[in-house]
């Protein structure tokens, strides 16, 4: 069923449908929602933050093809710590940070009865970039923001992958951006979605009278 779901939105990389039955995603929700992990639907964490659908996971993780043996993440967004798991399995390490303290602890708890080792969770502001341990091979931003930061752009190691969502409610854009010479990028519109902003998202500037 779930298989079924996520292959109407182009995913066919076996080993990401292969992945999403490694993780078991009930493990990183809330407790009253484990009977609903699996749904088409963006699942409550509390701290007015969700989950992203299943099928939106899974099609982020083929989008940015990470690398095992050479590619450091960058997560924004912690959030449960699931995509962070997804991206540990196919990372050389990810650095996932958390505005949130609860948010950080929930998502840490789940990591740790994951297992996972080659995973640095840190509570801060990323909103705006994390130059902390840039370049970064991958970058995902699991808010949206009206404007992609230019920090982020330029955290990016040459023929690393940032993905984004940006816009503003209704029209939000996802795209997968890629660095292919110092300074210099090329984006790629992937679908239209609505997700929940990142708090202290960059805002466009204001026209006053």
């Amino acid at each position: 069923m779930v298989e079924q779901q996520i292959r109407t939105w182009e995913v066919l990389d076996q080993d990401v449908l292969d992945l999403l039955y490694l993780v078991p995603r009930e493990e990183f929700v809330r407790p009253q929602h484990r009977s609903l992990a699996f749904a088409d639907i963006q699942l409550p964490l509390g701290e007015d933050e969700r989950m992203w659908e299943p099928k939106m996971e899974a099609r982020v993780l083929q989008e940015l093809t990470v690398r095992k043996s050479t590619d450091r993440v960058l997560e924004v967004g912690t959030g449960s710590g699931y995509l962070t798991a997804l991206l540990a399995h196919r990372a050389a390490h990810v650095h996932s940070v958390e505005v949130k303290p609860a948010l950080a602890e929930f998502g840490r708890g789940n990591l740790e009865r994951h297992g996972a080792e080659n995973i640095t969770l840190e509570v801060g502001d990323a909103a705006r970039g994390w130059p902390r341990h840039a370049p970064y091979e991958v970058i995902v931003l699991t808010g949206s923001s009206p404007l992609l930061p230019r920090a982020f752009l330029e955290q990016l190691a040459v023929g690393g992958r940032l993905f984004a969502v940006t816009g503003e409610a209704p029209a939000m854009n996802a795209r997968l951006v890629v660095c292919t010479a110092p300074g210099a990028y090329h984006s790629t519109d992937l679908f239209e979605t609505v997700i929940a902003p990142l708090v202290n998202a960059e805002q466009p500037s204001r026209f006053r009278f």
